[in-house]
């Protein structure tokens, strides 16, 4: 396995060395930030608006990191410039941020924080395959977590509703991706990626009331705007996606990714949209890398 070089509290390791104490708080209770990027073609994709939505969680949950936006931004691009020589042979590379708040029995005393930028190969195998066939969609019990306990636009660790999800999920059909509703039933996010459906021409998203705003998703908004198609932002429920002509998710890794089956019940004829393979090809011109053909390249 090859040895990845990561950043760590002020130094530069090999990422077998990171170490966190279990009495930190980010793994004793979540107390911990974080955000994950991408490269293509070994080049950051959209790294500033990673990082700022990284300080804007930190905000939030008054962690400073005691570094400024453009130190962390030195660092995440030193990342990858340090694990470029092993990129040959994975691809590109997903950039992991993380920042705890440290060890202390009082969350206002604690610290001081824990500061890590880690860089790993796509885990391309993981999605690979949905491009042509689609991913399939489960709808679970779970919900997502209410912006009146915890704002959904901060992205954190503390994520135990994602995972019975996924279990949930699981038992229905293992192949299957979550796709979460809030309190009042309407359709929300899945676990760590964004979801859309297309009627009538018109790409349909749930607002950001409570969902991440993701990176990704604001991607797909750009190469909307770009092909001149419609984006909407409302209240939706599983009638929307029971009955839409298309359903993508749209994620760091994957970018976007085809959905054909929600429920055990078929999206339209059961295969990628047109508008979804629009998206994908905008992508790949976009950012100078066959998106599909490197994921099912390395994928294998």
């Amino acid at each position: 396995m090859a040895e990845y070089t990561a950043y760590f509290n002020g130094e530069w390791m090999p990422f077998n060395e990171v170490k966190i104490s279990p009495l930190d708080r980010g793994f004793e209770v979540g107390d911990v930030v974080f955000d994950v990027a991408r490269t293509f073609d070994g080049k950051s994709f959209r790294m500033k608006e990673h990082v700022d939505r990284l300080y804007r969680s930190l905000k939030f949950v008054r962690i400073d990191p005691g570094l400024s936006f453009d130190e962390f931004m030195q660092i995440s691009e030193e990342a990858i410039a340090r694990n470029e020589p092993l990129r040959e042979d994975v691809g590109d590379f997903t950039v992991r941020q993380f920042v705890t708040r440290g060890e202390g029995g009082w969350t206002h005393q604690a610290g001081p924080p824990a500061v890590c930028v880690m860089v790993r190969p796509i885990n391309f195998g993981r999605f690979s395959k949905y491009y042509t066939e689609g991913a399939h969609g489960v709808i679970p019990r779970t919900r997502s977590y209410s912006s009146e306990s915890l704002d959904p636009k901060v992205k954190h660790y503390s994520r135990m509703n994602f995972n019975m999800a996924e279990l949930e999920v699981s038992d229905i059909d293992p192949d299957a991706w979550p796709i979460l509703m809030d309190v009042d039933g309407n359709l929300t996010e899945g676990t760590g990626y964004n979801f859309f459906m297309v009627t009538d021409g018109v790409i349909r998203t749930s607002n950001d009331r409570s969902i991440l705003q993701g990176i990704s998703r604001g991607m797909v908004f750009d190469l909307a705007n770009q092909l001149d198609i419609e984006v909407v932002e409302e209240d939706l429920q599983p009638y929307d996606l029971y009955t839409a002509d298309e359903v993508f998710f749209s994620g760091t890794s994957p970018c976007v990714l085809p959905v054909t089956r929600v429920d055990k019940r078929q999206v339209s004829d059961g295969k990628p949209g047109r508008i979804t393979q629009q998206l994908l090809a905008a992508w790949s011109e976009r950012v100078g890398v066959d998106v599909v053909g490197q994921a099912q390249r390395f994928g294998g």
